[in-house]
């Protein structure tokens, strides 16, 4: 089981070291002013005398009172932070106001109390495969729950490749990052650079390259950004510069998503949306069911338990491996063609004519390379040109897609969604909370008019019009490049059957169940990266502002 804990910023404020100075000399002046009076009271004098002193007693006293209500209160706004901001007196809260123009937001004036900073910094890399990318995020603390202002993001360029492209040249893939943190140097304000912190995450690249290789790399990255830049690097306890593991990639969207649309980080208890990922290689499913008593979620890695905003989350998690879009194309392929030899027997003569596949749209051809792997009986390898039925065949290419899911693999912890992968009952723990599907759910999709809100049956009746080939295809027309995007993807037929096999036959979701299609929420990016920032926002979360002196 895994435990996570993401907190918001906790109460750790550094008082200004004035302030205890203040209330002495306040507590000293009140003192005085008062002794003075009771000699005056009690001493037999003449009248002008009594009013002499009765007028510098008033006069003590009137200072006293100015220099106690208008003595300074000031906090850190990080603690050991290089500067210091001053709370407002007479407000409505002792939030924190910045002491200059060069940082500050324009949403409110200081910040919902004098533990919170009125703005902080985060920076995130993500280190994927193909390239890397970075994500400055400002946020205000206006509310009791941080706001998301603003978000600067750039990746390298292609021909740069990402950190596991550099092999054995170390420093050059940490050098390969300056790009990207040009932009945080120039977005993050000069005074809130030593408390802004920075990590890097990497994905599955890394994890494809031999253990002492990866590891020199993010070794000389984490050298990088501490010997050349101000920001703060997140600890190695905290797995500040590492390879992250599937899990938490699904658990930190979920986060993303629920943070953007207002479910978690507040106090009200408000149910969470569940978020279904399909990238390339792995899709990731991430939701909190709802057990009724005495029932319970069965142990075992996919329980992931969480703490964010005070409230403490059990959510259910996995990551298919090998049921990413793209490795779903290859495992399709592969499966006709291993049917097909299985009813041809011995003759191979088929191997050199086209080959008829139910997820190609009539009409459409596709030479396709499918991988069978070592010791097959037709070879390691097989090249072959697939083309569509003469007329559509929308079940059968679900069929296909059905098979490779396996739905009849043993399932150890019932129930199970597929694979034998254990998975609580969508229909009966998560009934009528928000499903949000992204990543090639929506890339699918949305260009071909869907809405971004659907049931499965109507992504059923948008496959079968794509599956029927450029005669059922009149009804895109009226959709701004959606023909184009038909006629430049064969297997535009494949993939829509297979997210409707997934979500429906694989996860059981049921066919008049509504699903939601997101690339932004707030115009703010769907994915890990926020999810993971967040927990920075606290600095129990492995980092330490990398200045210490405070100044006026």
């Amino acid at each position: 089981m895994r435990r996570t804990s993401v907190s918001l910023p906790t109460r750790n404020v550094a008082h200004d070291p004035y302030e205890k100075a203040a209330r002495y000399s306040t507590t000293g002046a009140r003192e005085g002013a008062a002794g003075i009076l009771e000699k005056a009271k009690s001493a037999w004098m003449t009248q002008s005398q009594r009013a002499r002193y009765l007028k510098t007693g008033g006069i003590l006293l009137f200072v006293a009172f100015l220099f106690y209500y208008l003595a300074p209160s000031g906090a850190n706004v990080y603690s050991g932070g290089k500067h210091t901001v001053t709370t407002e007196v007479g407000g409505s809260n002792n939030g924190q106001s910045p002491s200059d123009s060069s940082y500050g937001t324009t949403r409110c004036s200081k910040s919902s109390d004098k533990s919170k900073p009125i703005v902080q910094y985060a920076l995130m890399i993500d280190a994927g495969s193909t390239g890397s990318r970075i994500h400055v995020y400002k946020f205000n603390n206006c509310g009791p729950t941080p706001e998301l202002e603003k978000e600067e993001f750039k990746m390298t360029e292609k021909s740069a490749g990402g950190l596991s492209s550099y092999k054995e040249n170390a420093q050059g893939a940490a050098e390969s990052l300056d790009v990207l943190m040009e932009v945080a140097m120039k977005e993050v304000p000069d005074k809130l650079k030593g408390c802004s912190p920075v990590a890097v995450k990497a994905t599955a690249g890394l994890r494809l390259l031999p253990p002492e290789m990866g590891d020199a790399i993010l070794e000389a990255v984490r050298n990088r950004l501490e010997t050349k830049y101000p920001f703060p690097v997140v600890s190695r306890e905290e797995n500040g510069v590492a390879v992250m593991e599937g899990k938490d990639e699904g658990v930190f969207a979920w986060i993303t998503t629920n943070f953007l649309l207002g479910n978690i980080g507040g106090p009200e208890k408000t149910k969470t949306a569940a978020v279904f990922d399909l990238g390339g290689g792995s899709t990731q499913v991430v939701f909190e069911p709802t057990f009724k008593l005495p029932e319970t979620m069965a142990p075992g890695d996919h329980k992931y338990k969480l703490q964010f905003g005070g409230r403490d989350f059990e959510l259910y998690q996995h990551s298919h491996l090998g049921y990413g879009l793209m490795s779903a194309r290859k495992s399709i392929h592969k499966a006709l063609i291993e049917n097909v030899h299985k009813a041809k027997a011995d003759d191979r003569s088929w191997l050199t004519e086209p080959i008829t596949h139910p997820c190609i749209a009539p009409g459409l051809t596709r030479p396709v390379k499918v991988e069978l792997g070592k010791d097959h009986p037709l070879g390691e390898i097989v090249s072959v040109n697939m083309t569509g039925p003469s007329s559509a065949a929308p079940a059968q290419c679900r069929k296909l897609a059905e098979q490779i899911l396996y739905k009849d693999a043993e399932c150890k912890v019932a129930p199970c969604s597929f694979n034998g992968i254990h998975q609580p009952s969508l229909e009966k723990t998560f009934t009528r909370e928000d499903v949000y599907t992204f990543s090639y759910f929506y890339d699918r999709t949305y260009p071909l008019g869907m809405p971004e809100s659907y049931t499965l049956k109507d992504l059923q009746r948008l496959t079968d019009q794509v599956c029927g080939g450029a005669e059922s295809w009149d009804i895109f027309q009226a959709v701004p490049g959606a023909i184009k995007e038909l006629q430049g993807r064969p297997e535009h037929c494949l993939d829509l059957n297979f997210m409707m096999a997934l979500l429906h036959t694989g996860y059981e979701m049921p066919v008049d169940r509504e699903v939601k299609i997101a690339k932004k929420i707030k115009d703010n990016e769907l994915g890990w990266c926020l999810g993971a920032s967040l927990p920075l926002l606290s600095q129990s979360s492995g980092w330490k502002c990398r200045v210490t002196e405070t100044t006026k």
